[in-house]
């Protein structure tokens, strides 16, 4: 098949022989091809040459509920965009937590200039000496959630890992944490 075909070359291509998290780009059209799909990432599995299998671009709490109902490798990882137009992903967020799967963000900080640039967020980075992103990182892994960044800057890199390092008061952590939550 076609994934078959698709993880052979990445084996190749990376020279081990398995892969950690093999991801879902997005949920086909039709509920039966995803489900096609993932029976085949499911094999891969079974076979060792996957470790764990997630979904990115799913943003129907219904549909991925769906997914991890016939799973029988249940989606481990959740990769969305993390903006305000999809509700932050209230309820897929609160399915992720219940279920096990780590719920890891993208376009983290494009699409939430207006959070780097609130009052709680800079008020944060002053008091803790560091970057609005570093802030907003902060909160999302002190959470348990996985910010995925694009960056190919080195001191932008060393500056992610830094964030898991921060710790946000109370009082700070709330205030973010309500553009998020719909606090």
């Amino acid at each position: 098949s076609q994934v078959d075909q698709s993880i052979a070359r990445s084996l190749s291509n990376l020279q081990t022989t398995h892969i950690d998290s093999l991801v879902l780009h997005s949920p086909l059209r039709r509920f039966d091809d995803t489900v096609a799909v993932w029976k085949a990432f499911e094999r891969a599995v079974d076979e060792g040459k996957v470790k764990q299998l997630g979904v990115s671009n799913c943003y129907d709490a219904k549909m991925f509920r769906a997914i991890y109902d016939q799973a029988r490798h249940k989606p481990k990882v959740l990769q969305n965009r993390f903006y305000d137009k999809s509700g932050y992903d209230r309820d897929l967020r609160a399915f992720c937590r219940a279920h096990d799967v780590t719920y890891q963000t993208f376009w983290t900080l494009t699409a939430n200039g207006h959070v780097l640039r609130s009052p709680p967020v800079q008020e944060a980075a002053r008091r803790l000496d560091a970057t609005p992103p570093q802030v907003l990182f902060a909160w999302l892994i002190s959470h348990g959630y996985q910010p995925l960044t694009g960056t190919t800057n080195a001191e932008h890199m060393a500056q992610d890992l830094k964030a898991a390092d921060l710790v946000l008061t109370a009082d700070e952590d709330a205030a973010i944490g309500a553009f998020f939550d719909g606090g």
